[in-house]
């Protein structure tokens, strides 16, 4: 009986980090990882995080493609908010093809060189072991470079929460109105080495698909936070029309900002434990085998919803 105790309680190590994230009386301790300026739902996780208590931001870090531009867009965004305070660092800058439709918003903040992201992230782990939830809402490309620096440091994060996958379902509907089958998600097909690297990290994961993130932030429901009149809401304001004039979308879908409220808000959509494996082309598919990681398929949307109303519309100014 002795011996089965050792083996559950080890077994449990992993669990029971990610309950006491959720458990603390005090604020979680986060880095947020993002790809903000191409789609706008970045801006709006970034907002949904900066007004919710149970979060202590420790810095945010830029993902993919041209991240100086990103973290200078960061720079804008939280000095216009009174959040100067928090650290932004740079990531791992990579190829790409895609537009970042918020940039010109960003080139309108002073240039500066950022802190390196990897090095930044590594640095606080060491700072706060066992303490930091890291939610990644972009490509992976800055936790393999972190995984890769120093997998003993990366292994004392709390628990990471991402964006990312599809699982059984895809993008949007087909003619008939039915979920699409699943497919390549833009994160995990950006860096399926990154992802495998994650899953196999050693940390607990805990993933949002397209499964349940494809939330619409509708016409009434935009209204409320651009008519709220905020330097938050103003923020987002000026952000969705630079998104709107540089693509064909009008009504964001508020993918990342699903994982920012499982951090906080973890029965708003509740996680199943799978195992996953990621093909080169960026496929998520279910395996039989032992977990490595909980996996939301389904979260609650009006409880989504009105949460993020009430928080991005809040008068919390810290």
């Amino acid at each position: 009986m002795a011996l089965r105790a050792v083996i559950l309680a080890v077994a449990a190590v992993p669990l029971a980090r990610s309950q006491t994230a959720q458990t603390n009386a005090g604020p979680q301790l986060a880095i947020i990882d993002t790809d903000i300026g191409d789609d706008i739902d970045d801006a709006f996780a970034v907002a949904l995080a900066l007004r919710s208590q149970e979060l202590h931001i420790l810095g945010i870090t830029t993902a993919y493609g041209d991240t100086e531009l990103r973290a200078q867009l960061l720079d804008r965004y939280l000095g216009a908010i009174g959040r100067a305070d928090i650290p932004v660092a740079a990531g791992v800058a990579t190829p790409h093809n895609n537009v970042l439709t918020q940039a010109a918003y960003a080139h309108q903040a002073r240039e500066r060189k950022h802190p390196d992201a990897v090095a930044f992230l590594l640095d606080q782990i060491r700072a706060h072991p066992g303490q930091i939830t890291l939610i990644a809402i972009g490509p992976l490309f800055n936790v393999q470079a972190a995984i890769e620096r120093d997998s003993v440091t990366f292994r004392q994060l709390r628990r990471v929460v991402i964006m990312g996958g599809s699982i059984y379902r895809g993008y949007g509907d087909d003619k008939n109105g039915s979920p699409r089958p699943p497919e390549p998600e833009w994160n995990i097909k950006c860096d399926p080495a990154g992802a495998r690297a994650l899953l196999s990290a050693g940390v607990p994961v805990f993933v949002m698909p397209l499964d349940s993130t494809q939330i619409p932030l509708q016409t009434p429901a935009q209204g409320e936070i651009f008519s709220h009149g905020s330097a938050l809401t103003d923020q987002l304001t000026l952000l969705y029309h630079q998104w709107t004039g540089a693509s064909e979308w009008r009504t964001p879908t508020l993918f990342d900002p699903v994982a920012v409220a499982y951090a906080i808000r973890p029965e708003l959509c509740p996680a199943t434990p799978m195992r996953l494996q990621i093909d080169d082309k960026g496929f998520t598919r279910p395996m039989q085998g032992a977990p490595n990681a909980q996996v939301c398929l389904k979260s609650n949307v009006s409880g989504f919803m009105t949460l993020l109303l009430n928080r991005i519309t809040s008068d919390d100014t810290r």
